[in-house]
């Protein structure tokens, strides 16, 4: 092999030039060894970055065999793109530390910041309610018990109405949530940056904010699916309400809800993740309704988001920044949420060989953290996700997820 610099170079830009003596030809492309290539600029501040490649991949081998295999790997410093000309571009790993303790919105994100930090600042109420929420399971069983007995259907109704009041507001804040979604996705994806490496680089505020949605989406169905009260409230609220309109009954608290509302509530409960759904349909909205940006810009933030966190949650010298470890739990569960809206959002999902999201890697991390410290999230990985079960999801990743 031999290193040469590649002259004609504009000043953004370093070339690296390798040039490689063919393999043996006595070997079949399939069993010619790897080669890993370190591409590096001149430039200080440019970090070291490997280049697998593997001769029988390479485009027209059995044409290229007989002469000198070229390659050129640019890096340019800006953006820090890096490029194999006669490769695809390479999926180089975001390196960056996102500051989700301290990230403070800049001049250019404070109009789109203010407007999710209205939605944001109700997340936490809602948590706290959510997990306060006992159900009405016992004056319900009572009433069902004695159908004839008029106080006690009096006193489950009474004890139901205002929790459907309580339901209806999770749902209504579900809908400002996917707005508040579709704000941050506008802002993640547009051309103002290169790519989305940049954006998040540069835009940390925002890119905290769409932590927190995704921190708040996992809490809340985490809540919800271990509370069947939710779903039996909301049922015998339908039910009574039903028969209290063919009796021709009045019914206190029918103004809280009707019959339309009812439809769409009971359809975002009836899903084990509505949260969830919320943003994944919420972002094919988004996709759709944008057709002037490629699909790749948003599932390229998603991807990114999450190799971020990975990055930051295995590289010591970013892990160490956290104060706290509550922020290790908060980027472990914005890495599994992210994952699973890919998964959602991109056609082939996250576990497919095309995926940009380094599965493995994920999972390694996840459970390289203290026992039983994560079990929610792995079972949210093995329950939640769309594509896991898919017959082209790689063998290992779902033994991995397994085990």
């Amino acid at each position: 092999m031999t290193l040469n610099n590649q002259p004609g170079n504009s000043s953004n830009s370093k070339s690296l030039f390798f040039s490689f003596s063919p393999a043996p030809l006595l070997l079949a492309p399939s069993v010619v060894s790897r080669r890993r290539l370190p591409c590096f600029s001149t430039s200080t501040k440019a970090d070291l970055c490997w280049r697998t490649v593997t001769w029988g991949h390479l485009p027209g081998w059995a044409s290229l065999l007989p002469t000198v295999t070229q390659l050129h790997c640019w890096y340019r410093n800006m953006g820090n793109l890096l490029k194999v000309l006669t490769c695809t571009d390479l999926e180089q790993e975001p390196n960056f530390f996102l500051d989700f303790e301290n990230a403070q919105p800049t001049d250019a994100e404070r109009e789109v910041w203010d407007q999710v930090d209205v939605v944001l600042k109700d997340a936490k109420g809602i948590l706290d309610e959510l997990q306060a929420y006992k159900g009405a399971g016992q004056e319900i069983r009572e009433a069902i018990q004695n159908p004839n007995d008029e106080a006690l259907q009096e006193q489950a109704w009474a004890a139901v109405v205002p929790l459907v009041g309580k339901l209806k507001k999770f749902y209504q804040f579900s809908q400002r949530l996917e707005a508040a979604l579709h704000s941050l996705l506008g802002a993640l994806t547009s051309d103002t940056y290169d790519d989305t490496t940049q954006h998040l680089e540069r835009e940390q505020a925002l890119a905290k904010q769409f932590a927190e949605i995704l921190h708040f989406t996992l809490r809340f169905d985490e809540l919800k699916m271990t509370n069947p009260a939710i779903q039996n409230d909301f049922s015998y609220y339908r039910r009574t309400l039903s028969r209290m309109r063919i009796n021709n009954v009045p019914a206190e608290g029918e103004n809280e809800v009707n019959n339309e509302l009812a439809n769409r509530i009971s359809l975002f409960y009836a899903d084990a993740t509505p949260m969830l759904k919320t943003l994944s349909d919420g972002t094919t909205k988004f996709v759709s309704e944008n057709k002037n940006l490629p699909i790749e810009n948003t599932t390229d933030c998603l991807s990114t988001m999450a190799t971020v966190c990975k990055v930051m949650l295995e590289t010591p010298e970013y892990r160490s920044r956290f104060t706290s470890e509550e922020t290790v739990s908060f980027c472990l569960r914005v890495m599994v949420g992210v994952i699973i809206l890919y998964d959602y959002v991109h056609p082939v999902g996250a576990f497919a060989k095309s995926s940009k999201i380094d599965m493995k890697g994920c999972i390694k991390v996840l459970k390289d953290q203290p026992p039983n410290s994560v079990d929610g999230l792995l079972n949210a990985l093995r329950y939640t996700t769309k594509h896991l079960n898919d017959e082209s999801t790689n063998k290992t990743i779902k033994s991995m997820l397994q085990s």
